[in-house]
C-alpha cells in the first residue's frame, strides 16, 4: 500500500512559509517539496478552504499564511487534507450474515476508532509552531 505523506509535506511547506517574507508561488513550493505544482495548488486548496492558507493571484502573488503557525494544530491540518486513512485495516464483508463474523468486524471497528481518537487527540495537542521549538536560530536548510 502506497503511504499518504501529505501530512508531513505540508506542515513542511508551512514552516517555510512563515519564514519567508512575501507569498511563495506554487512553483516555489513544488521545488522545496519535490512535486509538481499542480499537486501543491490542489492541495494547498483545501488549506485555503478551512482557513490556514490565503492566495493572492497574479505578479508577486503565491501562498501565504493565513494565520499564524501558533494558531494552527496538526489536527487542523489533517482535516483540511480530508482525514487521510490511517490504517490498511478494514472489516470484512459489511452485510455478512455471520455472526462470528459480525463479532470480528465490529472489534476491528472498535480499535480503528480508538486508534483514530488517539490520533487526532494527539495532533490537536501540538501546533504547527511547536514543530520548530528546538530549531529556532537554525533556519531552513533549503
Amino acid at each position: 500500500m502506497r503511504q499518504d505523506s501529505r501530512l508531513p509535506r505540508v506542515l513542511h511547506a508551512l514552516l517555510h512559509l512563515d519564514q519567508m517574507e512575501g507569498p511563495a508561488t506554487s512553483e516555489r513550493i513544488a521545488v522545496m517539496l519535490g512535486t509538481n505544482a499542480a499537486v501543491v495548488r490542489r492541495t494547498m486548496a483545501g488549506l485555503r478552504e478551512a482557513g490556514i492558507v490565503s492566495a493572492v493571484k497574479g505578479h508577486g502573488g503565491g501562498w501565504s499564511l493565513a494565520r499564524p503557525l501558533a494558531e494552527i494544530s496538526l489536527l487542523d491540518i489533517y482535516r483540511a487534507l480530508g482525514t487521510p486513512t490511517l490504517f490498511a485495516i478494514g472489516i470484512d464483508d459489511a452485510s455478512t450474515q455471520c455472526q462470528l463474523a459480525r463479532v470480528a468486524n465490529a472489534a476491528t471497528e472498535d480499535a480503528l476508532a480508538e486508534a483514530q481518537k488517539q490520533f487526532e487527540a494527539q495532533l490537536r495537542a501540538v501546533s504547527v509552531a511547536d514543530l520548530t521549538a528546538g530549531l529556532k536560530g537554525h533556519g531552513a536548510t533549503h
